[in-house]
């Protein structure tokens, strides 16, 4: 007896050499993907027009965040955020449903084979009208079925192109999600010890007062002094302690936005460490320009959503070609299970369909439009990504310069101003000069005390800015 699945094996050795052929002769008829040209410049702009460059093997972006950021308060909060964020999470997941479109797109690309069967029994009367019946009657099938639409003009393999290009998109946006999750946990630390800054200082600020008042009162009260100047040095404690409710309001609330961004609920938060405003090193390394351009996530994520949209041009430009369907199916039927498989009850079929766009109104012509016009837009946009990338790396540069000067200036006025208040309250007390200066001096005192710790705040987020804007941060 012949072999019942030799033909199958004779049918399905026909349709692997049709496949071979056909993907042969097949072709794509949408473009290339050509990175779009941009002049990148030599070096980048500092301040005052200084320019900027390094070593190439040699730049900031290149090192781990935990090299850049070495207090370890603070790495243990971004090691923490990076595991619970929910933005990061989040991320996460949009790159495994992306894998996910992958392999249903791809999946196009090849014949859907399905298989089934069925059977019938019944017992019945041996004789129905005076004809005789055989009973028990049985009944049964099995068959395969396959349908395929080859792929002659690369429509699949440019919506598999484009699929893959939006999962590197994706996996590029959820490295900016962590470059930035990084940034965003050392800014709100370093803010968060700027507070803690400045309500010790008021904490100092009132201690003094409360002692200047008191002497105040002391010398009022032996007539020494007018009770203006009493009024005075209470309009001086006052103001230190008005601020105090503010600042703690302030520190509660950023306590609770580095919770979320730890991935935790509202609370407290451990932000003791001494050297969190500490200046930052000087002549760190940048590297040169056209780094940014493999460095940095955005400018990968830009490029690959321009990679998808050159895609779908090709996806379009196939819609204007015949497209082939074929259909076949094969299976075996008999009434007993011993002959199911006999050749003679196998039956056999197969179908091709041809179908070409003739008119549709315009539709596949506007479609190639829309996606010439969309990969024109994309075009624009990895190159306003790519001039955005340049404008932080400057930016963060003169940042970086003018807020050490910034720094500077007001630890002198800080210094000025001390002097000026210690020698304010001598003359009051030798009876030389009136409250009036000592309120004067020692309002300015508080004011560039506070205003210095902000100016440490905004050079030690320099280091922050500049780090993130040469692509650090999501290695």
């Amino acid at each position: 007896m012949r072999n019942p699945w030799s033909w199958l094996k004779s049918v399905s050795t026909v349709a692997a050499s049709s496949v071979l052929l056909m993907a042969i002769a097949g072709c794509n008829v949408g473009p290339r993907y050509s990175r779009p040209a941009y002049p990148s410049p030599p070096a980048f702009r500092g301040a005052d027009e200084a320019a900027v460059e390094s070593d190439a093997q040699n730049s900031l972006g290149d090192e781990q965040w935990s090299q850049v950021f070495r207090e370890p308060e603070l790495q243990a909060l971004i090691r923490t955020a990076l595991v619970n964020n929910y933005d990061i999470r989040i991320a996460a997941r949009r790159v495994l449903e992306q894998q996910a479109q992958v392999q249903i797109t791809r999946s196009q690309q090849f014949p859907q084979i399905t298989g089934g069967g069925t059977g019938i029994g019944a017992d019945l009367p041996s004789s129905i009208g005076g004809t005789s019946i055989a009973s028990p009657l049985a009944f049964g099938s099995f068959n395969l079925g396959a349908t395929w639409t080859p792929d002659f003009w690369g429509i699949y393999r440019k919506q598999t192109e484009a699929a893959r290009a939006q999962l590197l998109a994706q996996a590029w946006a959820q490295r900016a999600v962590r470059m930035s999750l990084v940034q965003q946990v050392a800014t709100t630390y370093i803010q968060l010890r700027t507070l803690d800054r400045q309500l010790e200082i008021t904490k100092q600020t009132l201690e003094v007062r409360r002692d200047s008042l008191q002497l105040t009162e002391t010398l009022e009260r032996g007539g020494s002094a007018p009770l203006s100047d009493v009024r005075q040095a209470e309009q001086l404690l006052y103001t230190a302690s008005s601020e105090l409710p503010q600042l703690e309001q302030q520190i509660q609330q950023q306590e609770n936005a580095l919770n979320l961004l730890l991935g935790g609920n509202p609370g407290s938060v451990a932000h003791t460490a001494a050297d969190a405003l500490m200046p930052p090193p000087q002549d760190l390394p940048t590297g040169i320009p056209s780094q940014l351009l493999e460095r940095r996530p955005d400018i990968q994520q830009a490029e690959q959503t321009l990679v998808a949209a050159n895609a779908q041009i090709g996806i379009a430009r196939a819609q204007f070609f015949p497209q082939l369907s074929i259909t076949a199916s094969a299976g075996f039927g008999g009434d007993q299970f011993s002959n199911l498989f006999d050749p003679s009850g196998k039956t056999i079929y197969g179908i091709g369909t041809l179908a070409q766009p003739i008119f549709e109104g315009g539709k596949l012509r506007g479609q190639l439009r829309l996606s010439r016009a969309t990969e024109e837009e994309m075009v624009l946009n990895y190159q306003k990504t790519i001039a955005g990338a340049f404008r932080d790396v400057s930016n963060a540069l003169i940042a970086f310069n003018k807020q050490r000067v910034y720094r500077e200036q007001q630890e002198k006025l800080v210094a000025a101003a001390q002097d000026a208040t210690r020698l304010a309250r001598i003359r009051y007390e030798g009876g030389a000069t009136a409250y009036l200066e000592v309120l004067t001096t020692d309002s300015s005192l508080f004011s560039a005390q506070l205003n210095l710790a902000a100016a440490q705040q905004g050079e030690a987020l320099t280091l922050v800015e500049l780090y993130s804007a040469l692509g650090g941060g999501w290695q």
